[in-house]
Order: structure tokens, then C-alpha cells, then sequence
């Protein structure tokens, strides 16, 4: 029986818990990164110590700084670059990338210029695939507890159902549970977008807010997210699975999160580029937040948490004033603006 083989592009945090379950699900694994001294640490310590600290890597996993090698005779092939490098990782790897290939992507965020979906950039960088055959996976699944092999359950996402079977036959195992969704639009923008209420999480508990406002925080921030998914082309219905709440309540809660964390310094008073300096990783939710402020007024959205948060990362609004500003909003009806943004009718 020939070895299965998989590629996974890039080697952070979560592109490495994504490579550990193909590999304990018996595939060859080859990890790609840009840092020869990242792979050297790798294949010989088997340790990614500045992402996965001193985790012992799977012996089925070796890393390369050669796109080339990395993906000869790849049959699944996961991008997990961060948004705003993914174009031009995805350019890189066009010459070599089997166009029969399972192709997927982990990344929650939008393309920083264009303001397009990760699916969008790869179909427009890799023209050699079916556009309907690309692969979203989402879903609350920190990489410090994949890695550790700790219970998860994720979603995939695409345009045509067996590509999603692919895939999630692919990673599912004892550890990690994969479901299937049709709606690529709604899985990568719940995944995108929580992370925006995620910062605004780590913000309230700053400030010493507590729990209540984070509930609220959380509740009212789900249906900014429906909203703008929505009025982009997604089922509403996604939302309440897991790319829609149950990423929301991971990232808005858990001490893994980049996301709250990066908002709980902005609460306590550090400047933006100390705070980003500090995180030492991609921190998707600041680009997240600029890019949702412009979708939502491109597509006529209220989403009043997010236009807050916008001015406090890049307009040196004070936290307690955008929150007294959330706060001083003016009354309204918590069903009639559920209904608008699922897009039913309001009943009294």
C-alpha cells in the first residue's frame, strides 16, 4: 500500500496541530515554513518550540523550506497562512500543486486589501483547481489543545459535498470530530469575524467589567456576525453551529486566545503596537476589524460593536468611552434585530 502523503503550509501554532492529526491519522506529513532554522529544529529535535513549546512531534511529520518538496505527491494540501500572506504563499505554490488534490484551508480572516475570503484568493492564485472543490475548515479548536490531542470538533466547509467528505475523512479521528457544512461564505465569515468580538472580550475584562458584560458582549456580538454573513450570501443557520457560536465562545473565553488576550492589555491601557509587539503572533482580529467596518458599510450592516472597537484600535478612542457609547445606544428590540439579521419577518 503506498504512503499517503500531505502537505501543510505554513508551520505556526495551528498549521502544526493540523500536520499532528494527519500525521496520527498515518499520513506522511512534510511542513512547510519560509525559516530554514525552524525546519532544522523540527526534523531534528522534533520540537516547534516558539509555536508548540516543548510538544514532541509525531515522527511522520518532517519540515521544508522547499514549496517544491513540500508538496511532491501531496494528496491533501492545508493553507494555513495567515490572511493577509496567504495570496502569495498561494502563488508560490501554484507550480507544484497536484490540481487532484484535497485542498483546504484553516485561515480566519479576510485578505487585508481586497477585503476578500481565503476561497476567493486561492481560486483566483491556483486557476489549475475546481473552485467548488476548495475546503473551509472552521470551528472552535484552540492548536495547544489539538496538539495535545484533547477532545475537538471542527467543520469543513465546500461547494461541492465530496470534496468535504474528502476532507473530513481526511483529519477526523478519536480526537478530532469534523462535520460538514455547504455554506463557505458563512463558515469563513463566522470564522473571521469572531475574532473581532473575541478582542472586544479580552477589552471588557480589562476594564474589570465581568461576566455579564462579556455575556452580553458575546450575545449581541453574534448577531453583528449574522448580520454582515447574511447580507455577504450565507445561511443564517450557520451561525448557531459550530463556525458561528461555538468559535465565538472558545476565542472570547479561553486563556489560548490570541484574540482576548490582545484586547485585555488594549483594557488595561497598552497601546496597539506595544500590545502587537508583545503577542509576538498574528493577531487576526485587528485586520479582521478594519476590514468588517468597511464590508459592513459597503453592504448597508449595523454592526455598532465592531464600528466601537474600529475606533478604539485605530483612532485612539479610549475603551470606557466606546463602551459608554455601546452602552448610551438608543433603545431598541432584541427579537425585531435578531429578525433583521437572519432575515425574517418581525412578528410582535
Amino acid at each position: 500500500m503506498s504512503v499517503r502523503k500531505a502537505a501543510v503550509i505554513t508551520a505556526g501554532s495551528w498549521g502544526t496541530g493540523l500536520a499532528t492529526v494527519l500525521a496520527d491519522n498515518g499520513f506522511q506529513v512534510t511542513l512547510w515554513t519560509r525559516a530554514e532554522a525552524q525546519a532544522d529544529e523540527i526534523n531534528r529535535d522534533r520540537r516547534n518550540r516558539k509555536y508548540t513549546g516543548d510538544f514532541e512531534l509525531p515522527g511522520r511529520i518532517r519540515a521544508t523550506v522547499s514549496m517544491e518538496e513540500a508538496l511532491a505527491g501531496a494528496g491533501v494540501v492545508l493553507f494555513v497562512s495567515p490572511s493577509h500572506a496567504m495570496r502569495e504563499v498561494a502563488r508560490r505554490a501554484k507550480p507544484f500543486l497536484d490540481p487532484c488534490a484535497t485542498v483546504i484551508h484553516a485561515t480566519k480572516g479576510f485578505e487585508p486589501e481586497s477585503m476578500k475570503r481565503m476561497t476567493s484568493v486561492l481560486a483566483e492564485e491556483l486557476p489549475q483547481l475546481d473552485a467548488a472543490r476548495l475546503v473551509v475548515l472552521s470551528g472552535p479548536s484552540h492548536a495547544e489543545e489539538v496538539i495535545q490531542r484533547c477532545p475537538t470538533t471542527v467543520v469543513v466547509a465546500a461547494g461541492r459535498l465530496d470534496a468535504a467528505e474528502e476532507a473530513q475523512d481526511a483529519l477526523i479521528n478519536a480526537y478530532f470530530r469534523v462535520y460538514t457544512n455547504p455554506d463557505v461564505v458563512g463558515v469563513e465569515v463566522g470564522g473571521a469575524l469572531k475574532n473581532i468580538i473575541a478582542l472586544g472580550a479580552g477589552l471588557s475584562d480589562g476594564l474589570g467589567y465581568g461576566d455579564n458584560a462579556k455575556a452580553a458582549l458575546l450575545t449581541r456580538g453574534l448577531a453583528e456576525i449574522a448580520r454582515l454573513g447574511v447580507a455577504m450570501g450565507s445561511h443564517a443557520l450557520t451561525f448557531s453551529g459550530l463556525a458561528g457560536v461555538g468559535d465565538l465562545v472558545v476565542t472570547c473565553t479561553s486563556r489560548h486566545s490570541r484574540n482576548w488576550r490582545a484586547g485585555y492589555l488594549l483594557g488595561q491601557g497598552k497601546p496597539l503596537d506595544e500590545v502587537l509587539e508583545t503577542m509576538g503572533m498574528v493577531v487576526e482580529g485587528v485586520k479582521t476589524t478594519k476590514t468588517a467596518y468597511a464590508l459592513a458599510r459597503q453592504y448597508g450592516v449595523t454592526m455598532p460593536i465592531t464600528e466601537q472597537l474600529h475606533e478604539v484600535l485605530f483612532a485612539g478612542k479610549e475603551p470606557r468611552i466606546a463602551v459608554g457609547h455601546l452602552m448610551g445606544r438608543l433603545r431598541t428590540h432584541e427579537i425585531e434585530e435578531l429578525a433583521d439579521a437572519f432575515g425574517e419577518k418581525w412578528m410582535p
